[in-house]
């Protein structure tokens, strides 16, 4: 791929003038970018062309990515997003001499750790900035807070640890601090900070943007109590503060006119109890309160958030019985009511009846909950529902449950730690998971799977059937994806069989306390 600088015709703006003032080297962005990044990659720099290589008349605003004022044909909107940029942003970069620019993207680039550039002031018009997942990192300067027009600024995950070296990049919000930003920049309706470094309370002067719409500060370092009020903007639709530790607070009571549609303070220091007025968040789409210090029970209310898609309820305190108000989520995909922090009691298994009537739900992981669930195995599964993902570590289970037929959508089982005895159906391996990734039976009680063992699934990744009963030899891997294959504390005979040595991301092997006879194939020796 060629390398392409930025270029600027400093008199009307134009990306394809005739000075070179430096710019950033375009080039294909690293693997681990391309992993990282939702939004498919392709570098709309390399469409960028000179009319017969003449910079003068190059029409930049017909250009992928760039916008254009139809009066005045300065550029005012820049839209590079996840286009494999690569190099380092400083302040001789000629994007800073863009100063009618109003909408700015340089999302899911790579640009080398580099810090934010004093210049960006130069861009005194922006109303939209978005330098997220874009591997910057360092102070972000006080001159970004001269971008007084700036309506929505993301400058979120930007925290990359890099190994070997074990080096840490990450961008900090210090000095200027949280409240100097707040203070400087009133007209913003979206912050999005996530995983930049704050490390300091969240000021109270926040709760007077009274335009907020979007604020996501996660994993941010914050600390102190969380200021009330800010629950109650007038405009504020979702409020994201998840992994903040050490921030402490109370919810207060919602008003039936709050705007909510996401509320996310989950493994936050948030207590005392659920208000019941939480059934006023009518709303709200996703609520996540996991590893939470609530007590008491879950309000009925909740019930009443008919819209609600997303409930996390992980590693909470609530005691009492599951509320039966849940069956009226019925636009539930995601479930989580996972880990044994929950103190719920009573006749659970009753109460979660509901979603065998919930068409819509796709996740649900109800692991360690201290429940027992009853399926039907009477008949073949008929139910039209359809599964991604599945937890019922440790429900009491005897035995395998029957729904799982037909699930060719399911990509994540876990039925560990119950008490399923016998076989291992064939059906299952066969043909009724085919895009299944990570499996995990342990600590039950498989005697032998119902025909050869292959597993079949062509996608799975790891495989996890230790401490059972299983007798006969290794199942054989068809997957050359696999990373996990734990298959000990079995009955397991026979030798180990070359195919294993096929997996060319093995990194976890365990065939240990097993019954196998012949000689190590020498291949394991040349694992990675």
């Amino acid at each position: 791929m060629k390398g392409y600088q930025w270029h600027v015709k400093e008199a009307d703006d134009n990306l394809g003038g005739s000075r070179d003032r430096g710019g950033v080297l375009v080039k294909k962005g690293t693997e681990s970018a391309r992993r990282r990044n939702p939004i498919p990659e392709y570098p709309k720099v390399e469409s960028w062309k000179l009319e017969g290589g003449n910079s003068s008349s190059a029409d930049c605003c017909s250009w992928d990515g760039v916008n254009c004022d139809e009066e005045t044909g300065h550029v005012i909107k820049l839209d590079l997003s996840s286009s494999c940029l690569s190099g380092s942003i400083n302040s001789t970069t000629t994007l800073f001499h863009l100063v009618h620019l109003q909408w700015l993207s340089l999302s899911y680039n790579f640009f080398n750790f580099s810090e934010i550039p004093s210049t960006i002031n130069n861009l005194s018009r922006l109303s939209h900035l978005n330098l997220s997942s874009s591997y910057i990192s360092g102070q972000i300067p006080p001159q970004l807070l001269d971008l007084r027009n700036l309506v929505s600024l993301d400058l979120s995950r930007n925290y990359f640890f890099e190994a070997p070296g074990n080096q840490t990049h990450y961008l900090e919000l210090r000095v200027p601090s949280l409240q100097n930003l707040v203070e400087k920049l009133t007209n913003l309706k979206v912050l999005k900070l996530d995983a930049v470094q704050i490390s300091s309370p969240i000021p109270h002067i926040l709760a007077n943007l009274s335009s907020l719409t979007y604020l996501s500060l996660q994993d941010c370092g914050l600390r102190g109590e969380f200021p009330t009020k800010i629950f109650q903007l007038p405009n504020l639709s979702v409020l994201k503060l998840t992994d903040n530790s050490n921030l402490t607070g109370y919810l207060p009571e919602f008003e039936r006119s709050s705007p909510l549609t996401v509320l996310a303070i989950g493994d936050c220091g948030f207590s005392g109890t659920i208000p019941s007025s939480l059934g006023n968040l009518t709303k709200l789409v996703s609520l996540d309160v996991s590893f939470s210090s609530f007590l008491g029970e879950l309000p009925i209310s909740i019930g009443n958030l008919a819209s609600l898609k997303e409930l996390n309820l992980e590693a909470c305190n609530f005691s009492g019985q599951i509320s039966s108000s849940l069956g009226n989520l019925t636009q539930l995909d995601y479930l989580d009511l996972s880990h044994s922090h929950n103190k719920f009691s009573g006749q659970n298994s009753a109460s979660l009846s509901w979603i065998a009537k919930n068409s819509k739900l796709n996740i649900l992981l109800l692991s360690d909950l201290n429940l027992v669930v009853f399926m039907n195995n009477t008949v073949a599964n008929t139910n039209p529902q359809k599964f991604f993902s599945i937890g019922l570590r440790s429900c009491n289970l005897s035995n395998f449950p029957n729904f799982l037929r037909n699930q060719d959508l399911l990509q994540v089982l876990d039925l560990s730690s119950n008490s399923i005895t016998g076989k291992i159906p064939g059906w299952f391996l066969n043909d009724s998971v085919p895009n299944l990734r990570y499996l995990n039976l342990s600590h039950n009680l498989f005697t032998e799977f119902s025909q050869h063992p292959n597993v079949r699934p062509p996608y799975i990744i790891s495989l996890d059937v230790r401490y059972n009963k299983l007798e006969g030899p290794l199942p054989l891997i068809l997957s050359k994806e696999m990373s996990e294959y734990l298959v000990s504390n079995n009955k397991l005979t026979g030798e180990i069989p070359q195919l294993i040595c096929k997996s060319k991301y093995l990194y976890a092997l365990d065939l240990s306390n097993n019954n196998l006879s012949g000689v190590l194939p020498q291949c394991l020796a040349n694992l990675k």
